[in-house]
């Protein structure tokens, strides 16, 4: 298995590692998966490209990554302006979304189960202060997958760079700003000492999902006492890569604030101004994309049957429990 993410990334990689554990635990070592961090067998961005040509069998990957090869794979890891993590997981397991993503999946020889979810991520770091739409117009910013070309729209010059080459980029002047993942990988990587301000909601990548890709040929030979342990290890990895960064992330966060890091919501017009963005490049594809109309409806219908239970449950209370904090 190659992963899209080198060892310094203990709890993305880490994840990796541990669905090997598991796997191998659960079949008393009998199905055993080696896993090679980003680079060792291909490149992170090269993982769907070897499991398709069958030169690796698996690898684990977020298909945010592999979006330029058929946008309707971006609805596995999450969209901007999407389903957050538990409604992303329900719209896999129950709303049609693993037969919607697989099918986009089966066209690069590949099967997909969702294995890693760090839950919505850190917002971009910026040099300098963003206030209107217009400090958005011309700046230079590092982000992978859609919410690049919905950034492009609203004026801002995007760098799709590998993780290994922000920092640089940073340093050099290349690029004025930059997304990553969460506040404890962020804070591993540098970030807050090249780009202080620090904004949120990270609204391009909604859920993270990360996924298991399986050569659908090698899938299809396992037998299928190993297919279902390698599923449940899927589902139980998703769940530990979750649990982890919600351990890791807070202090994290603490240790970037005492640092200097400065932490702000986006204005509400460049949120604004973005979802039209977002709105209007969805539709755009869409409108010549069959695949990815179908993915599209299947969401929006999703979160529209479910919003007002959310709402009245998981939101409500959120919202009392902050205001009533605020208060004490």
């Amino acid at each position: 298995m190659t992963s899209s993410f080198p060892k310094s990334l203990d709890a993305l990689f880490g994840a990796s590692q541990t669905l090997c554990r598991f796997v191998a635990e659960a079949t008393d070592n009998k199905f055993q998966i080696q896993a090679y961090s980003a680079g060792e067998l291909a490149t992170s961005r090269q993982a769907l490209d070897v499991v398709t040509t069958g030169a690796v069998e698996c690898a684990h990957t977020p298909l945010s990554f592999h979006t330029n090869k058929d946008p309707t794979l971006g609805f596995g890891a999450g969209m901007p302006f999407g389903l957050n993590a538990r409604h992303q997981q329900c719209w896999w397991a129950f709303g049609g979304g693993s037969d919607i993503v697989n099918a986009s999946l089966k066209k690069f020889n590949a099967y997909g189960l969702p294995a890693g979810c760090t839950g919505t991520q850190m917002g971009g770091w910026f040099k300098r202060e963003v206030t209107s739409v217009d400090d958005l117009k011309g700046l230079r910013f590092r982000i992978n997958g859609m919410g690049g070309p919905i950034l492009d729209k609203v004026g801002v010059v995007v760098f799709d760079l590998p993780h290994a080459d922000v920092v640089s980029a940073l340093e050099n002047g290349v690029i004025d700003g930059a997304e990553f993942i969460c506040p404890h990988d962020d804070e591993r990587l540098g970030l807050a000492k090249l780009a202080r301000y620090n904004y949120n909601p990270c609204w391009w990548e909604s859920s993270g999902t990360v996924h298991l890709v399986v050569n659908v040929e090698k899938w299809n030979s396992l037998p299928k006492a190993y297919q279902a342990v390698l599923a449940r290890a899927c589902d139980s990895v998703r769940t530990w890569m979750l649990a982890k960064y919600d351990a890791i992330n807070p202090p994290a966060l603490k240790r970037l604030i005492a640092s200097g890091a400065v932490i702000k919501q986006f204005p509400q017009p460049v949120l604004e101004a973005c979802y039209r963005a977002a709105n209007d490049y969805f539709s755009e594809l869409a409108a010549k994309d069959a695949s990815f109309k179908r993915a599209l409806d299947s969401v929006n219908a999703y979160r529209r049957d479910r919003q007002q239970w959310w709402q009245m449950a998981e939101h409500a209370i959120d919202s009392f429990l902050i205001g009533a904090r605020g208060r004490a």
